[in-house]
This record gives C-alpha cells, sequence and structure tokens, in this order.
C-alpha cells in the first residue's frame, strides 16, 4: 500500500517527465523549421546539442559558486 505523499511524488515526477517530453517535441519541430531540408538524424544531433549546450548556464542553473561533486568535508 502506498502512502499519499509517494503518491503526490510519483505525480509530480510524471508531470516534471511528461513537461520534459513536451518541450523537447517542441524543440524539434522548431528545429524542423528552421532547417527544413535536414534529415531526421541531423535533427536529433541538433536536438542533442541544444540540450547539452545551455547559453549562460553552462556551469548549472544555480547562483553561487561552482564547487567539486561530491563536496570534501575537511
Amino acid at each position: 500500500m502506498t502512502t499519499r505523499r509517494t503518491d503526490d511524488a510519483v505525480e509530480r515526477l510524471r508531470t516534471a517527465l511528461d513537461l520534459f517530453a513536451a518541450g523537447e517535441a517542441l524543440m524539434r519541430e522548431n528545429l524542423r523549421r528552421q532547417h527544413p531540408s535536414a534529415t531526421d538524424e541531423e535533427i536529433e544531433e541538433r536536438l542533442c546539442a541544444w540540450l547539452t549546450h545551455r547559453p549562460g548556464a553552462e556551469l548549472g542553473d544555480a547562483t553561487g559558486v561552482p564547487t567539486t561533486w561530491p563536496r570534501r568535508r575537511g
């Protein structure tokens, strides 16, 4: 038997994954409009490049000083 808290967490994760899939599909269509002669493979390559290159967020989305992970305890 699952708890209400677990059910809520599962639903939030599903929503996040659905939103990611929707954003990915939107970007794929955007790339197709920008590059109408590109093959499916080229579109997927451009999509992967877009997912991995984050202009303005090369070190992540959080504020603060970048550190190594896991953090060293001293």
